[in-house]
Parts: C-alpha cells; structure tokens; sequence
C-alpha cells in the first residue's frame, strides 16, 4: 500500500448500550466480546495488513489513551491524538486532518471506528484499496452497507450515477439522510437504492480540509490554528484553549451532507456489525441448537430458547428456566435482565443512573 496513506481509529465513545460490561472506565471499545481481544485491538489487527504502525493514528479522549496504549503498545505514543473532550465526529476529524496536513500534505486518509466488527477482513482490504483510488481523484468516500432491517439508528446513503472507468464498482452519492423514522427506512429498503452509513471514510487530507473551511469556517479556525501548534513542543494547551469553545457537531451534518465529489463503496458482503445494542450480538455470534447465546458464561438452559447470556465470571452459574427472548447481562456489581425487544432502551437505564446521581453503576 502507498506510504502516502493513513489510518485514523475513533477511539473516543462510550458505548452506553451494552451497559453493564461498557461503563465510563471501560467503554465498548475496551471491552472483550467472547474472545481474548478487545474491539479496539481487533481495529488495529484488521488493518494491520494495510497499515504499518507509524501511520496509524488514534483519536481518543483523554481519560482512555492510557488503557488503549496498553493495548496496543505498538502504535507510537506520539500516533495518540487526545480530544480534551467529546465534541462530536466533526471535531475529531478535523483535529487528525489538521494534524496530518501538518505531517504529509499529500495525504489520503481513511477514518475508522474503534468499536465495529468487520467478518470479511480481506473484502474490507479490497475496499480500502479502492477507496484510495477514488480519494486520490478528489471524491470523498464512503463504505455503504446493505441494510438488513428498517433500521433508526442509522443513517443512510443514497446511491446515484455509477462511476465509471474504475473497474469496480461505485456511485455518486445523491444524498445522505440521518436516522429516518421506520416508514421512511421501509420506503428506503424498498427503493433498493440505499445503504447504511457505515461511519467509515476515505479522502485526501486536503480535499476534506477544503469541505471544513466552506462549509464549518468557524471550526476550520479553530483546527487551523491547534494544526499550526502541532510541531511545537506543546500542542495540547493550544488544543485546551480551543476545544472548550467547539461546538458538538457529527462529520455527516456537519460536512457530508452538503459536500461535492461523494462517492460510495457499496460493501454488501463486508459482514460489518457496530455492536449497537446487545440485541446485535445474535448477528455477530453462532447461536446454538435453541437458539441461545452465551458469551464467556457458565450458562445452564432448560426450556430457553433464542435468549442472550453474559459474564463476567465463568465460575458463576447462571441458570434460565422456561424463558424465552431474553437478554440476561451479568457483572460484578450491576445485573441487567430484559426482553429483547427492549434491548435498545439500555441507554435509558444509563441516563436514568445520571439522574439518580448512581455514578458508581456508569
């Protein structure tokens, strides 16, 4: 791969919906999914064929660096990009492209998440190769995901004229719409001309810098002057002078929705999961003859069928009797026991925790 390209990793979210195993000291990029690897450490693994160590960047917040150093000790300390606090996507891509404008004009970059699982390793490669070449003519990209389900939680991409004399396929981007409502998801799916916004990117460092200065001046002003700190010995007081005063704004609303020059990689077959909720997690996993998961749990099932059962601890025993349905999550000091179908209102329970003032449960 061209040395002229890098890996950005989003590292900085919270993961409030796999509440209790994802916490604020441990959010779900740091958690362990029925293995030995973390979702962070299986971001960098995937891209590892791709991307060498010194051109892999991570942007996190600064109360995680510590930990996700440790993971991946290979990475340099100085690859570590800290955000003194969330401010949405925009933000964070705006800080690694003022941080590697500074370092190779001439860059293209690709943005990734710290917390999606990717089945298809080698397609993934294949795509990012592709993106390069579209990004290296000035289009901004981004991978689309055949949608499953009528899902809100996504946003979604619509598909326009396919571009030609690639040798692969690919589309304009006629336009992007944030988190339909269900009606408007089914008239989507129907349509056959959507994809999910996977939240992953490719384009050259200068062309999104180009986007940030037409379309969030104010924002640009700001990356502009913590990128022309970066080579001096401290860059982060710059970074704290500024940051405070940003506003929180996502890289779709923000930029891709308004931008020229979008293109989409349609990735049907990538196998790509964001471990949105633990309802997800019977997409990932192999469930068994009753159609029940269990993840790193001592789990006893009689008359259970097509239900979810987490540990911490496999020398606990957890028993279920005649349920179905069921999501049974089980840590050291919080236990989490729902339907399925409510697997979504997690995040109520963590926000309901912040009211209560319940802070040693987040």
């Amino acid at each position: 791969m061209t040395e002229n390209y890098y890996a950005f990793i989003m590292a900085g979210g919270g993961g409030t919906r796999l509440w209790p195993v994802s916490r604020q000291s441990r959010p779900k990029q740091m958690v362990r999914l029925g293995g030995n690897r973390t979702l962070f450490q299986l971001a960098v693994d995937r891209i590892a064929a791709l991307f060498p160590p010194e051109r892999t960047f991570v942007v996190t917040v600064a109360d995680q660096a510590e930990e996700l150093k440790k993971q991946c000790p290979g990475i340099p300390a100085e690859n570590f990009l800290i955000e003194p606090m969330p401010r949405g996507t925009a933000s964070v891509v705006g800080l690694a492209a003022a941080a590697l404008y500074r370092r190779d004009p001439q860059a293209v970059m690709t943005v990734l998440a710290a917390d999606h699982l990717i089945a298809n390793v080698s397609y993934f490669h294949e795509l990012l190769t592709h993106a390069y070449l579209l990004a290296r003519d000035g289009y901004l990209v981004t991978l689309g995901i055949r949608p499953t389900f009528p899902a809100t939680g996504y946003g979604y991409i619509q598909r326009g004229e396919p571009l030609a004399d690639y040798g692969f396929t690919a589309f304009h981007v006629s336009r992007f719409k944030e988190k339909p409502d269900e009606a408007t998801a089914r008239k989507f799916i129907e349509r056959g001309d959507h994809d999910w916004n996977s939240g992953m990117f490719v384009w050259r460092v200068d062309r999104i810098w180009e986007e940030f200065q037409k379309l969030m001046p104010e924002l640009a002003e700001k990356l502009e002057r913590i990128g022309s700190a970066w080579g001096d010995s401290q860059p982060y007081e710059v970074i704290q002078a500024e940051w405070p005063s940003i506003k929180t704004e996502t890289i779709d609303y923000g930029i891709m929705e308004r931008a020229e020059r979008v293109a989409v990689l349609p990735a049907a077959d990538l196998g790509w999961n964001d471990v949105g909720s633990w309802e997800s997690i019977f997409e990932v996993f192999e469930a068994d003859e009753q159609g029940n998961v269990a993840l790193d749990a001592n789990h006893l099932g009689l008359d259970t069928t097509h239900s979810l059962i987490v540990a911490d601890d496999t020398d606990r025993l957890i028993v279920t009797l005649g349920v179905s349905d069921l999501i049974v999550v089980d840590t050291p000091d919080a236990l989490l026991v729902c339907s399925r179908h409510s697997a979504q209102r997690v995040r109520e329970v963590v926000n309901l925790l912040k009211q209560k003032k319940e802070t040693q449960y987040l």
